[in-house]
């Protein structure tokens, strides 16, 4: 039979781990209100998130694992929506990355509806650097002319892009987006047909925009839409992190990129 000293030398223990005690019991009331608390307001916050959140903005000072663990213990974890996918073929396609905010713009539309059955559309719109979505527009029509009204607003705002990425939905491909483009001397980089891989970018920020927003509200007029969708698109911006910004929010990532240029 080993001796204690015989076997921690053996597993590469040290004897200390044998007789520790803890010496603070933590209560985890506090923290487990606070996490439910969060869930209770952004109902999409997976742990990441939930995190980054009482870290950085309630500033708690206890690690990763500690929350972490408690919210597991209150069975908050968000499960995967998992969907079949086809078997890939070829080489992967390689997106295009801007090294600049301004540069590259996606645009597409998601279709929704009110309570009363009626439809509407959403023109949204990213930065493909800052991840910021400058506008999202809502309307039961929202024709090629519009689309052009829209980008002309963005142009008194914030400027225009080089480039702007989208598909070949009959709103881009309208004669006055033609005409605006040549005019403002922007290059509409139109996808493939039936290639939406093309414009992932905007894709995985629609699917956000649906997740966080469309599925989980339910609009009685169109009025309500547009208050309700343009409250997301500022949160998505200002207080929404983002782990391909090392979860810092577009707009802190967009000043710190401006800093950099001054």
């Amino acid at each position: 039979m080993l001796s204690k000293c015989k076997a921690c030398r053996l597993l590469g223990l040290a004897q200390s781990t044998l007789y520790y005690r803890a010496t603070k019991i933590r209560d985890d009331d506090k923290l487990k209100a606070m996490i439910t608390e969060i869930c209770q307001k952004k109902v999409r916050y997976g742990r990441p998130r939930v995190v980054w959140y009482l870290q950085e903005v309630q500033g708690m000072s206890d690690n990763h694992k500690r929350i972490g663990r408690v919210y597991r213990e209150l069975g908050l974890q968000i499960g995967k929506r998992r969907k079949s996918r086809p078997k890939r073929t070829g080489l992967r396609l390689v997106l295009e990355k801007p090294v600049q905010p301004n540069e590259v713009w996606a645009m597409d539309f998601v279709s929704d509806q009110l309570a009363t059955g009626r439809r509407f559309r959403c023109l949204t719109m990213t930065d493909l650097y800052t991840h910021e979505s400058p506008v999202l527009e809502v309307d039961v029509s929202l024709t090629g002319f519009r689309v052009s009204q829209v980008l002309d607003r963005l142009k008194q705002s914030r400027g225009l892009p080089k480039r702007i990425i989208c598909d070949n939905g009959t709103e881009f491909t309208s004669k006055a987006m033609d005409q605006w483009a040549f005019a403002n001397r922007v290059d509409l980089k139109f996808i493939q047909p039936g290639k939406p891989n093309q414009n992932a970018y905007c894709e995985s920020f629609n699917a956000r925009l649906r997740d966080e927003c469309l599925s989980i509200q339910w609009f009685s007029t169109l009025t309500e839409a547009k208050d309700n969708i343009e409250i997301w698109r500022k949160e998505f911006n200002e207080q929404r992190p983002h782990s391909s910004l090392k979860y810092k929010t577009p707009k802190q990532f967009a000043d710190e990129c401006l800093l950099a240029v001054a």
